[in-house]
């Protein structure tokens, strides 16, 4: 029997990418969402959508039954690392109960597979701000200990449940994959500055006195596009009975604040300012992915670079401007 997968967050900005190349792969997919920050227009109009929350143990454990899934892509999550300092209770119960729900859920169905969506966020602040998958796991901030905690979880709970299982650590994720899936949100980098150029006002920099060449926080950044990609060989490589493994997701190399700020610029043609506020919060320096575990395993590797990043993070934009209240 083909594996049938319920996608949660299917909707949201990653999860609608995700959804769309697993359905460009011929893989069956169903949709659960709460919608509360994503548009149900974002996947395909024939595609069964549930909408519900990974809290209801028992909706979701009713959507599987009657669904017939045998393989689950949890996406769905907080992910914002400023917003889990001020509010780590939130994180905690969307990030961890939501997980602990999620696996009570499954427990008794015939689903088999796993696939959940973690974050390099579980590395902390490292000192030498390049990570492989077996660098120690210090998470300095509510999120990245949320997300930590789901792996873990996932890891205890799987032989019970029969489950064979990858864990895939995204880095920076931004750019669009269709002008229609562009990134809105208002934590992510590239949004930020999408926003106040659109409004004709500065972008901020927090913090430009970091150990970095220029000051600001170094970061690896994965275009959307291909981090999709990657959960389509994740999904295939979970065939394997008993495969279990944590994956980075990124490119290897790493961009400053403020090179991503110059190719904003290069990219629209527009010159503009940045100001300088306190640093957040939570942010570690750099954080840079070694990937040669998922390119050795699973024969993928990024392939967009940052200008193609920019460049489709921007025609989205235009394309679809969102609401600038």
């Amino acid at each position: 029997m083909s594996t049938r997968w319920l996608i949660t967050g299917g909707v949201g900005y990653i999860g609608a990418h995700v959804v769309r190349a697993m359905t460009t792969a011929g893989h069956q997919v169903v949709v659960l969402d709460d919608l509360s920050t994503g548009e149900r227009r974002k996947v395909p109009a024939n595609l069964d959508v549930v909408v519900g929350s990974v809290l209801d143990t028992a909706a979701v454990h009713a959507a599987v039954v009657d669904h017939q899934i045998t393989g689950i892509m949890h996406i769905a999550a907080k992910k914002s690392v400023e917003e889990s300092v001020r509010d780590p209770d939130l994180y905690h119960e969307q990030n961890v109960v939501g997980m602990e729900s999620l696996l009570a859920a499954i427990g008794g169905t015939a689903v088999n597979r796993f696939v959940l969506s973690s974050s390099a966020a579980v590395y902390g602040a490292p000192a030498s701000g390049i990570v492989d998958e077996s660098s120690p796991t210090e998470p300095i901030n509510p999120y990245g200990a949320t997300k930590l905690q789901q792996e873990v979880l996932l890891r205890d709970s799987a032989d019970a449940l029969g489950l064979s299982w990858l864990a895939l650590r995204y880095f920076n994720v931004a750019g669009a994959g269709a002008d229609d899936l562009g990134d809105t949100g208002i934590h992510n980098l590239i949004p930020l500055v999408l926003r106040a150029v659109s409004q004709g006002t500065h972008p901020q920099v927090f913090g430009d006195d970091y150990p970095t060449a220029d000051g600001t926080c170094v970061r690896d950044y994965i275009h959307v596009q291909d981090l999709a990609e990657a959960h389509v060989v994740a999904a295939e490589k979970t065939g394997e009975s008993g495969h279990h493994e944590i994956y980075n997701v990124g490119r290897g190399e790493g961009f400053s604040v403020l090179e991503v700020l110059e190719a904003v610029r290069a990219v629209t043609g527009i010159s503009f300012a940045h100001d300088v506020a306190p640093r957040r919060p939570g942010d570690p320096p750099t954080l840079i992915a070694t990937t040669d575990r998922i390119a050795k395993d699973l024969g993928w590797h990024a392939t967009r670079g940052l200008d193609d990043i920019v460049g489709s993070a921007w025609a989205a934009w235009k394309a679809f401007p969102p609401s600038l209240d």
